[in-house]
């Protein structure tokens, strides 16, 4: 199983000045397969991002690209950053690139033309279900990524991200039975409800998921992320190897 670590996982390191480049080293001294690093961690792309890519191919790690924006704008248009996200991917070395959906409802253009313009065949292009109506919800991600899928972009893909169905009031098990024909990725992380006030775990077998029945319904021969900030490097070898133990190898 080819199991990534997303760098929130650092999120109290990376308040107290840690950069995403030396995430690199402890990423790959944690024995993860690859690092998933997020556009809003970094301070300065222009260095930071060849940097990471470098540091990424000394230790052969997969990099992944977490952009916490949208493909289409609140009119329905593309969103015009789209080419410069492609581009520091390009500069990063990406295996998957991830974003939220946005507006597709309101999008009129031809969807193949649209998203054709992008790397897509080199840099797999994925949407995640985020903590939004827009893009959270099944019907959302269904009704995109089967336009994709018909209009002959298959490897546009999906990324369940197991805890944020909390927050969209979803069903986390019939969500990943209707979207894993699409699901390309998984983002494991459990949620705990307090009376109401929700909030992520970290601890994947503490919350109100039972993930590993959930992921009997999706995909194996997937990428995996941890994706939930963790204090320590003991804590996180400890969640790896749960997720290790019960997934396999």
């Amino acid at each position: 199983m080819t199991l990534i670590l997303n760098t929130w996982i650092f999120e109290k390191d990376v308040k107290e000045g840690t950069n995403q480049v030396d995430l690199v080293d402890r990423v790959a001294s944690l024995g993860a397969d690859g690092i998933e690093v997020r556009r809003e961690y970094f301070k300065d792309l222009d260095k930071e991002l060849p940097e990471t890519a470098k540091k990424a191919k000394e230790h052969d790690l997969i990099v992944n690209y977490s952009v916490p924006d949208v493909v289409f704008e609140d009119d329905g248009s593309l969103n015009p950053m789209l080419k410069t996200y492609f581009e520091e991917g390009k500069t990063l070395g990406l295996k998957k690139i991830k974003f939220n959906i946005g507006n597709f409802d309101k999008f009129t253009g031809d969807l193949k033309e649209a998203l054709s313009q992008f790397p897509i065949d080199k840099i797999e292009m994925n949407v995640e279900n985020d903590q939004t109506q827009v893009s959270g919800t099944v019907k959302a991600l269904t009704k995109f990524l089967s336009a994709a899928h018909e209009a002959g972009l298959p490897e546009i893909g999906y990324v369940y991200d197991l805890g944020n169905w909390a927050f969209t009031h979803g069903d986390a098990v019939e969500s990943a039975k209707a979207l894993a024909p699409y699901t390309h990725y998984i983002h494991l992380k459990n949620t705990i409800d307090n009376e109401g006030e929700l909030s992520t775990s970290d601890d994947l077998n503490v919350g109100i998921y039972d993930w590993k029945n959930i992921l009997t319904y999706l995909p194996k021969d997937v990428y995996f992320a941890l994706e939930y900030p963790m204090d320590t490097d003991e804590q996180i070898k400890g969640q790896i190897q749960l997720f290790h133990k019960e997934v396999g190898a």
